[in-house]
């Protein structure tokens, strides 16, 4: 477990966290910053936070969001604890599981700033004993391309999971086997790969992980909640929970130290993982070559993508520059996504495993942060959503389109949308999500919200504001 792929985010993405409970007073988070009066985007924040919430049952969110290199809002939504009916609040912590997985990257980007080793460098150089250890590569191991087995590919804590285990013999037993393909030739995520990176870490720092990790980055930082759980399975504030089909939420088991370590040890609040993507924003921990080269996709020996560069998903989603991770362990689920280029970011941990409201609720989050705020947005939004509720009727002003788009509408294509999208109903929403430009024309995305349903709709308009398209689909 500790992460699966990616979710279904901003404009399609993936995720995964971890499991405690809270030992000290956590410090009271820090104001948020005037931008923060953004009072349309905290409703809308609040309004999808809560709504998943009902829809999958879990018990709470905590949602942080940054716009212009700022934290501009931090809410949490639900209860930390069921058996007590404890409210959760932004100040408590959560696992954040395999997010914690860019934190051991950064460590290795330290260590290679600091001379003390090199991305290519053959992983045995610094653990002996592993298969193939003198072609794997530490890359390798941040990029899941080397080949070790995944000691947790399952979405449940298994029995010998909840007894302590030591890094060394993680590596022994699935590093030191039969590798799953030959080194750099496929993609597989293995978390196996991460216990050895902490092994790493600790030979070429001369140092316990998790004390590298605090002194060198997360204080840094200033990243005050952060706590390792790791070896202390009390950690967080909130209760993790786990629910077998549709039944009722129960406390979910804590695994035995060892096994979440360099692969997902880390809880903290939801404003000090935003504080987090802040820094990677800003670049303030890492020389500007170590953020591109964690951010930088790998490829296999083959040339093909992977999505995937050190510790983090790269792609590009409607135009922005996304790097993104989930995270998920007993009791807990977590989504993490960040847009460098935009100075942008949301956060959502949940406290339930298996459970798929951290990706929603992230990714509509994420799809506001780009809700176009041009000047003739409104006039365009109010205009595409006027046409939207005419083609329920089956009509259309026509002297809003080019004499290409007229032609699309045709009498057959009219009876088709009013008949399709008249069962809707009333629109309980509409709003811009995007905007680009293409081949002369200006190209907008709006979502379209009915009760129970949503649509995508995008245009393109020409240079003198005609529509040259107006279609609608189904919302992805």
């Amino acid at each position: 477990m500790i992460r699966t792929r990616l979710l279904a985010l901003l404009l399609a993405l993936t995720a995964l966290a971890l499991p405690l409970r809270a030992q000290t007073p956590i410090a009271p988070i820090a104001p948020i910053a005037p931008a923060a009066a953004d009072t349309a985007l905290a409703r809308q924040v609040d309004a999808i936070a809560n709504q998943v919430l009902q829809a999958t049952g879990v018990p709470s969110a905590s949602v942080a969001v940054v716009r212009h290199g700022q934290l501009v809002y931090a809410q949490a939504y639900g209860l930390a604890n069921l058996e007590k009916q404890t409210p959760t609040s932004p100040a408590l912590r959560y696992g954040i599981g395999s997010i914690s997985k860019q934190f051991t990257a950064a460590a290795i980007m330290l260590l290679q700033q600091e001379g003390k080793l090199n991305v290519d460098d053959p992983v045995g150089k610094y653990v002996p004993g592993l298969t193939r250890g003198n072609e794997v590569t530490i890359r390798m191991l941040l990029s899941h391309t080397s080949g070790y087995q995944d000691f947790w590919a399952q979405d449940y804590l298994m029995p010998p999971m909840r007894q302590n285990v030591t890094p060394r013999a993680i590596a022994d037993r699935w590093a030191a086997q039969a590798l799953d393909f030959e080194p750099g030739t496929r993609w597989q995520y293995s978390n196996t790969n991460y216990t050895v990176a902490g092994m790493v870490v600790e030979k070429a720092s001369g140092m316990p992980f998790f004390q590298f990790v605090r002194t060198r980055i997360l204080d840094p930082v200033g990243l005050t909640s952060a706590k390792d759980f790791d070896s202390s399975p009390r950690a967080t504030d909130v209760t993790g929970y786990i629910r077998y089909g549709l039944g009722p939420l129960r406390p979910a088991p804590d695994a035995g130290s060892g096994w979440m370590w360099a692969a997902g040890m880390l809880a903290m609040t939801a404003s000090d993982l935003a504080r987090w993507d802040i820094s990677m924003i800003r670049r303030t921990l890492l020389k500007p070559v170590s953020y591109r080269e964690m951010q930088t996709e790998v490829r296999l020996k083959n040339g093909a993508a992977t999505n995937y560069g050190l510790g983090l998903d790269v792609v590009m989603q409607g135009g922005h520059f996304t790097v993104e991770h989930g995270g998920e362990v007993s009791g807990f689920t977590a989504e993490n996504i960040v847009f460098p280029e935009d100075s942008a970011a949301v956060v959502v941990l949940t406290n339930q495993d298996a459970a798929p409201a951290s990706g929603a609720i992230g990714g509509q989050i994420a799809r506001l942060l780009f809700t176009t705020e041009d000047a003739l947005a409104a006039n365009r939004t109010a205009q595409a959503r006027a046409i939207l509720e005419g083609l329920q009727q089956g009509t259309v002003d026509r002297s809003l389109f080019t004499s290409n788009a007229n032609a699309y509408f045709s009498d057959e294509a009219l009876k088709d949308f009013a008949s399709s999208l008249a069962p809707l109903g009333g629109l309980t929403n509409f709003v811009q999500t995007g905007s680009s430009k293409r081949g002369g024309m200006v190209g907008r995305t709006f979502r379209a919200t009915f009760s129970g349903r949503s649509l995508r709709v995008w245009t393109y308009e020409m240079p003198d504001g005609k529509l040259e398209q107006y279609q609608v689909a189904p919302a992805g």
